[in-house]
């Protein structure tokens, strides 16, 4: 940005017309944001491939069985058995369930009239006594999830019997723990967020006012975020779910957050050189715009370049997250410097940057750490390569097969507690099946091949589905999303294929999250070398290098790996996770590489600017002296953003949490300012090859890292 456009930003006149722009916006798209959640698929079916077996299945029962359909189970229980009048009150509580609005005319199956079913696949009594079980279905048509937490409310009412222990489960139950984890995603997560950047911002720039200028920015740029994402998802097909909007809160108010630190940085160092402020902030527009642009890009691609997965869900996030990322830099670099010009240098109270004062940055705790440095680089990068190559040792801990309903979440939610009662008294989740379709005149003979496959149940009635095609069904006796779950799915694909001329097909609930692992394992194959390759020629493409583009890229990997590493470990010794959801290790290396290259481009574009005038090595310690409290505190920020996911009671966002926010730890302390900066002093000018930024000369003894010259910061 040329400083002349960046001085017509925040003239002032255009500062008003600048703000009076992103209050409209504010005030139209904010209120659409509200309604983000309403606009959330979470299904399973929209995360998945077209080409995924069972999403084939779903196609062709679609017609027969409504993919609205939830099967639904109220789990009745009481230690030493249920007396008669439990058993009635089942009964009754039964057409009274059959009432509640949802629940399809099938009506309700209880013990009693499951008793008079001959043949019946499953028991909805124990043999012991001590459990009963009432089935049936809820369909609220495509409002189905918003409708389950009131449902599920009303059936809790309804089945209450003194001294039984009543649990809601099978797909219903776990869709309505599914809403309750997701609650106020768009309100007490964003609260907390917020909450935790202000004390953050309160304690870097001790002053009880500024922080305010960087919280109202980041909230404006969420809720247009938001705004913009709602009418994408209502109008244009872009899959948005609880996750997605989770992250996108979190992601756009920490990368805001950063990039207000960083303006404000510079903006205060000009206010020092220049007595009039609306010429101050066109100077720090126009030395900082530049890096900010060039991180925001990059995060925004990293981010597109999940539209390559084939889930659908992983390839709506990328979208999402590329929207919010875009509008938080258009925020931060128009409405944030409008904001401060009109508000002045008092709102830098009590330690306004006054013209002509000194600036304090250059002979701070990273110049002298730098200055230590330099006396053995090579030492120094050397060591911190081993040591985060030995860290990335622990992803050997890493168990990325997925995750069993119960080890799902971060608490014991209602349907697992449902689930555990069935397992112990020997019963079934019969809402849990196998859908298998096949031509009708090889049914008998598929029917016969799934016989032998252990865990699965006696097959249902097969139904006529239309073009010579048949469905049934056969209940799964493992939980929903475990590994055994999976392995009857696949022996069961296993005998239906071997049946010739059958053209048979294996679906159902088990199947959708076997399905969502095999696609998010190809995801991590595809998606990861793609995100390698266009972030490097981002790197090449600002800083006009090869060497140094390939050094950086290393040092991330590096840092990915060494975070990653250290998380497996927590994961597992610490916090006592069962594992991670195939996703993760392709969403915590799209964040960290994204976010962590951002660090390095505030870092080497300081460095390529001072590179000019004092050579790589002098211009390497005065753009760590200069930038490094900076970027630190933004690291800080982001870390805490990212572990307020924790929040949330999912394995999968606490484990991102944890991943994302360790990494840009050791991005911003370790990294960038120790690695990166050693590797600059050893090789000097050699990283710019093969461009000739540092072939003048430039012999200066490192020395220490203030300069004569002003500094210009980041």
């Amino acid at each position: 940005m040329h400083r002349q456009i960046a001085g017509k930003l925040t003239g002032r006149v255009t500062k008003w017309l600048v703000l009076l722009a992103w209050l409209v916006l504010f005030a139209v798209l904010g209120s659409l944001s509200s309604k983000l959640i309403d606009v959330q698929d979470n299904e399973a079916s929209s995360w998945l491939p077209g080409s995924a077996e069972s999403t084939k299945v779903l196609d062709e029962i679609s017609e027969t069985v409504d993919p609205n359909d939830i099967p639904t189970l109220v789990v009745y229980s009481r230690e030493g058995g249920l007396t008669e009048s439990d058993l009635a009150a089942i009964e009754e509580q039964g057409q009274e369930l059959a009432q509640v609005e949802g629940v399809t005319d099938d009506g309700v199956l209880t013990p009693a009239a499951a008793a008079q079913i001959p043949d019946l696949p499953f028991q909805l009594l124990s043999e012991d006594g001590e459990v009963a079980i009432s089935s049936f279905v809820l369909n609220f048509g495509d409002e189905g999830w918003n409708a389950i937490p009131d449902a599920a409310d009303e059936i809790r009412d309804i089945a209450d019997i003194d001294g039984v222990e009543v649990h809601l489960a099978g797909f219903g139950g776990q869709a309505a723990d599914s809403a309750e984890a997701f609650e106020g995603i768009d309100t007490t997560l964003i609260m907390i967020t917020l909450l935790v950047v202000i004390v953050i911002l309160l304690f870097t720039y001790r002053s009880p006012i500024l922080w305010l200028l960087p919280i109202f920015s980041v909230v404006v740029a969420y809720s247009v975020s938001g705004g913009v994402v709602y009418l994408l998802a209502k109008n244009a097909g872009l899959t948005v779910n609880g996750q997605s909007q989770a992250i996108l809160g979190i992601l756009v108010i920490g990368a805001g957050t950063d990039y207000a630190l960083l303006l404000v940085a510079r903006y205060r160092e000009e206010l020092r050189r220049h007595d009039d402020r609306h010429e101050a902030m066109a100077f720090a527009l126009h030395r900082a715009a530049p890096a900010l642009f060039a991180s925001a890009a990059t995060v925004a691609v990293g981010m597109l370049c999940l539209s390559f997965a084939e889930l659908n869900s992983t390839a709506g996030l990328g979208p999402v997250n590329a929207i919010g990322i875009a509008v938080t830099c258009l925020v931060m670099l128009t409405l944030l410097p409008a904001l401060l010009v009109i508000f002045g240098r008092w709102m830098f109270w009590p330690k306004r940057p006054a013209f002509g004062s000194r600036e304090p940055n250059t002979t701070g705790f990273w110049a002298r750490i730098g200055d230590r440095m330099a006396t053995g680089p090579r030492k120094v990068w050397v060591v911190t390569a081993v040591l985060l190559a030995v860290a990335s040792l622990g992803l050997l801990a890493l168990d990325a097969d997925g995750l069993s309903t119960e080890d799902t979440y971060t608490k014991e939610f209602d349907s697992i507690k449902g689930q555990k009662v069935l397992v112990e008294h020997g019963l079934q989740d019969n809402s849990n099946t196998a859908q298998i379709v096949a031509d009708t005149d090889q049914l008998d003979a598929v029917q016969e091949a799934i016989a032998g496959v252990d865990g699965l149940g006696a097959p249902t009635p097969a139904q006529e589905i239309g073009n010579g095609r048949s469905y049934f069904e056969a209940t799964i006796s493992e939980d929903i999303s475990s590994t055994a779950a999976f392995d009857i799915v696949e022996a069961t694909r296993d005998a239906v294929h071997d049946v010739d001329g059958a053209d048979a097909l294996v679906g159902g609930g088990s199947a959708f999250y076997l399905d969502t692992k095999v696609a998010s394992i190809r995801d991590n194959k595809v998606i990861i070398p793609i995100v390698l390759v266009v972030v490097f020629l981002i790197l090449v493409g600002l800083l006009r290098a090869l060497v140094a583009p390939l050094l950086l890229m290393g040092t991330v990997i590096l840092s990915f790996g060494a975070a990653l590493g250290l998380s497996s470990l927590l994961f597992e010794y610490v916090f006592g996770f069962a594992g991670a959801d195939p996703g993760f290790p392709l969403f915590a290396f799209v964040f960290l590489v994204a976010l962590g290259i951002d660090y390095n481009i505030f870092l080497m574009t300081r460095v390529r600017e001072e590179t000019a005038n004092f050579g790589t090595r002098k211009g390497s310690l005065i753009a760590l002296g200069s930038t490094g409290g900076v970027i630190t505190s933004a690291g800080v920020v982001l870390a805490a953003t990212f572990l307020v996911l924790g929040s949330l009671p999912l394995v999968f966002l606490a484990e991102l949490g944890v991943a994302v926010a360790l990494g840009v730890l050791l991005d911003t302390m370790i990294v960038r300012s120790v690695l990166v900066t050693a590797l600059n002093l050893d090789l000097g000018g050699k990283i710019w090859w093969p461009s000739n930024l540092d072939r003048n000369g430039h012999t200066v003894d490192p020395g220490p890292s203030t300069s004569a010259k002003e500094p210009a910061s980041v």
